[in-house]
């Protein structure tokens, strides 16, 4: 993926298109931090990079707030939309095993990941997404280089 790009969309529909066009890009293993307020349209772009990855199709894909993990498996990828939004603690955040989750095939979303700065450091993009109008939104793409994981990443 190239470094810092901004794209707008103007309805979820243009969201989920640059989702799939996104998801080319973005080759397991991978995390990807994606960050914005709550409706800003997270899951939707997910939904467009899981589609793509044919893994399901965007209907199956819903925020996981509650269940605070979603897994989508297909035969060359296995993505995990992760959202940390109700978890405030270390404590908490081990007891999801999300470091079990790191793989070859990996794909890993997660919403709210910047609460904790080992996401921070080891994300290799970043997904600004900022609700400019009703339906619009502004996405930012930053490539990181995240420095080699270890296990505790």
């Amino acid at each position: 993926m190239r470094r810092d790009r901004e794209f707008v969309t103007r309805s979820p529909e243009e969201t989920i298109d640059l989702g799939r066009q996104l998801a080319p890009e973005l080759v397991p293993p991978s995390l990807v931090l994606l960050q914005g307020e709550l409706g800003a349209g997270k899951t939707t772009l997910v939904k467009g990079i899981v589609e793509e990855y044919s893994v399901t199709n965007r209907e199956q894909v819903t925020s996981p707030t509650f269940t605070l993990i979603h897994e989508y498996r297909s035969p060359r990828v296995d993505i995990y939309h992760i959202d940390l939004y109700r978890v405030d603690t270390p404590r908490e955040l081990e007891t999801l095993a999300i470091d079990d989750l790191f793989g070859p095939r990996s794909l890993i979303l997660i919403e709210w990941g910047e609460k904790f700065e080992r996401f921070q450091r080891g994300s290799d993009v970043k997904i600004l997404m900022e609700r400019t109008g009703e339906n619009d939104r502004k996405i930012s793409i930053i490539q990181n280089y995240p420095i080699p994981r270890s296990p505790d990443v």
